[in-house]
């Protein structure tokens, strides 16, 4: 059971932060992981062959551990979700009239890649709009979806939740439809993996991308992605020289190599090596490693059920327990509360939460309290 892990952040006691969603606070493990590795690379004369390869070989196996792959060499590091994306975008199967899917509103990072490719490959965006009534949308949109793979479908991309609301999808259902007509999954998982367990070998996704300074708890300008064997052929982003077959070996690089690491080594971003930001991410994931996903979201849930009870009870619309994730989920206020005046409560109470599309997005983590919850619930009081 994980209890309240505050001590472990820098977290100033006069802020209310139920903004996980938006950037994770640093882990004080993570920023001394950090303060190390830059005065390393003070002494670079100490920085040899290995610590080019190595630092990135024990990343990849603690992410290839938090999302159950089997073979860590699956994985990739990359600098941002949209660098992820477009790798699978750049090497999905795709003929004239295919259809890709995706949600309404999605993160546009999960769409621009989408809207290059169909136009070069002459295929179709379908976008499952969000359901119009709050009352039981994430079962109607989840029907959606599935009711609209077909086919011509040739993808679906999209995450574990909704990015603005928390809303869940039901990825083993759109998984198993998309597989009867060989369509790829391809998953943002930047607003869930790190915060909710996550299976590669029980989803069975074709991709997944996450960026690491949400629920990763890492720094900002890395990322992680998987690839599934169907992408061991494909053409990467870059020409690079650490993501070429034996590269390890520095005195011949200058016998340029045709061949790429294995698997989705040939999808790391250059530089994939460095020395202050692997060090973080690899901190961070070892973190979450010991707290365990499934906690993560039992305690996100214990520390907001009643808060949430007390936010229906004034008139607030929130998703149902079923399709809502703990750590992110989106309020939806009636007429009577104004929007303003409550930002402005917030504002005089140091409460840090954001705002997406018609939602407030409340998104809290093991640093937060029930007491966090009372202190937001309040706000909403009198108004």
């Amino acid at each position: 059971m994980l209890t309240n892990q505050k001590s472990l952040f820098n977290l100033p006691e006069s802020i209310t932060y139920l903004n996980g969603a938006y950037m994770s606070p640093q882990l004080k493990s993570v920023e001394k992981a950090g303060h190390d590795a830059v005065s390393k690379q003070g002494f670079p004369h100490k920085i040899g062959v290995d610590d080019f390869f190595n630092g990135p070989e024990m990343l990849k196996k603690a992410f290839a551990e938090l999302i159950d792959v089997p073979d860590f060499n699956n994985t990739a590091i990359i600098p941002s979700a949209s660098y992820g994306l477009a790798n699978a975008a750049n090497n999905v199967k795709l003929e004239p009239g295919d259809e890709i899917i995706i949600v309404d509103a999605q993160f546009p990072s999960n769409v621009y890649a989408w809207q290059k490719v169909a136009a070069q490959k002459k295929a179709t965006i379908k976008v499952i709009a969000t359901p119009k009534n709050l009352t039981g949308k994430g079962k109607a949109w989840n029907k959606n979806i599935l009711d609209a793979i077909n086919k011509k479908t040739a993808v679906v991309s999209l995450g574990p939740i909704h990015w603005a609301d928390g809303t869940i999808f039901d990825l083993r259902a759109i998984r198993e439809k998309s597989k009867l007509y060989n369509a790829a999954l391809i998953i943002d998982g930047s607003q869930f993996i790190g915060a909710a367990p996550f299976s590669v070998k029980e989803i069975k996704p074709d991709a997944v991308i996450s960026v690491g300074y949400k629920w990763l708890m890492g720094p900002y300008g890395l990322g992680m992605a998987y690839y599934s064997d169907d992408f061991n052929d494909g053409e990467p982003l870059e020409n690079n020289w650490i993501n070429r077959y034996k590269s390890e070996d520095f005195t011949q690089l200058v016998n340029y190599n045709p061949g790429y690491q294995p698997k989705a080594g040939r999808y790391n971003m250059g530089e994939c090596s460095n020395f202050i930001l692997v060090p973080m991410l690899t901190e961070s994931i070892r973190q979450l490693l010991k707290w365990q996903p499934e906690n993560f979201q039992n305690y996100c849930n214990s520390i907001s059920k009643k808060g949430i009870s007390n936010l229906q009870e004034l008139g607030c619309s929130i998703e149902d327990d079923d399709f809502r994730s703990k750590h992110l989920f989106g309020v939806y206020l009636p007429k009577h509360i104004d929007l303003q005046n409550l930002k402005t409560k917030f504002q005089q109470e140091s409460i840090h939460v954001s705002y997406r599309g018609d939602a407030i997005r409340v998104s809290p983590s093991v640093y937060n309290s029930e007491a966090d919850f009372e202190k937001f619930v309040s706000c909403f009081k009198n108004k």
